[in-house]
């Protein structure tokens, strides 16, 4: 794609050239007048719209065309795989409220606890690929309610204590995106921290707040936290894109980001809200 527009530009730019060749030559034999010099500049322009178009039209017709057919894939996929989930929560949900014995309500809690996650997964699948054929729209969240449910899902792991600390604020987002770059902190947090020391997710005057007392990092590993790819720790499993992606979410939409850590203390990531904040 990227040759095929320096390709274009070229051939658009040497279009041009000749016909200013042109109107040099015209103009050379006709005399230099304001009247000769309307009537060719008037054709120069009716033929640079035409080579534009033509051009445009050529790069962009079938780019339009992948991108129409991705979308309709899409769509598709997110229909079959609703109905498998939606059969599974279903099935779920009766049996519940069929069985008695505590085991066996485990097993099936576990089960629809994995098909959410699977609808999880597959919303934030359908997210990346929309994402970029054309801007996720934004609406206004409730951000309070929002952080108690991720970390409710959180909490299903049985693993970290969280202490919530949170004001009522509501923020003009893209949804999903957010709650990715969310879900990663937290998991960020819960992974480098002892599973008995709580992380503490505040909320308060426009500013968020994910702290854990884990491992934390040095001045050495800070300044590259957000490398793609870049890992601290190579024992922890992941593939060192969490950070990457949460910095690129907050560019984008204005978020202030501050990672504050010591090593053997723990880690503090900071979101500056003011440019998301709906009043």
């Amino acid at each position: 794609m990227r040759k095929q527009v320096w390709f274009a530009t070229l051939v658009y730019v040497l279009s041009i050239a000749f016909c200013l060749g042109l109107m040099y030559l015209f103009m050379w034999d006709s005399g230099f007048n304001e009247e000769n010099f309307l009537i060719i500049g008037g054709v120069i322009v009716i033929l640079a719209l035409g080579i534009g178009h033509i051009l445009t039209t050529h790069l962009l017709a079938p780019k339009a065309h992948i991108d129409a057919t991705l979308l309709e894939l899409t769509d598709e996929i997110i229909h079959e795989l609703n109905i498998p989930l939606s059969t599974i929560e279903a099935n779920t949900t009766l049996l519940k409220k069929r069985v008695e014995d505590e085991k066996l309500l485990k097993r099936i809690e576990r089960i629809e606890e994995a098909s959410k996650r699977l609808q999880r997964l597959y919303k934030e699948l359908v997210y990346g690929i929309k994402k970029e054929l054309h801007p996720i729209s934004k609406e206004i969240v409730v951000l309070d309610k929002l952080l108690k449910e991720r970390v409710e899902i959180f909490k299903a792991f049985e693993r970290n204590p969280f202490a919530l600390e949170l004001e009522p604020c509501s923020v003009r987002i893209d949804k999903i995106g957010f709650e990715k770059i969310i879900d990663n902190l937290l998991m960020n947090a819960m992974k480098y921290s002892p599973k008995t020391e709580p992380i503490t997710v505040t909320l308060k005057d426009g500013i968020l707040t994910i702290e854990d007392k884990g491992v934390g990092m040095d001045e050495t590993h800070l300044l590259r936290v957000y490398e793609r790819y870049y890992q601290a720790d190579k024992k922890q499993a992941g593939e060192g894109i969490g950070l990457a992606l949460v910095k690129n979410y907050c560019n984008e939409a204005g978020i202030e980001i501050q990672i504050q850590s010591q090593k053997d203390k723990g880690t503090k990531v900071v979101l500056h809200l003011g440019k998301v904040i709906h009043r």
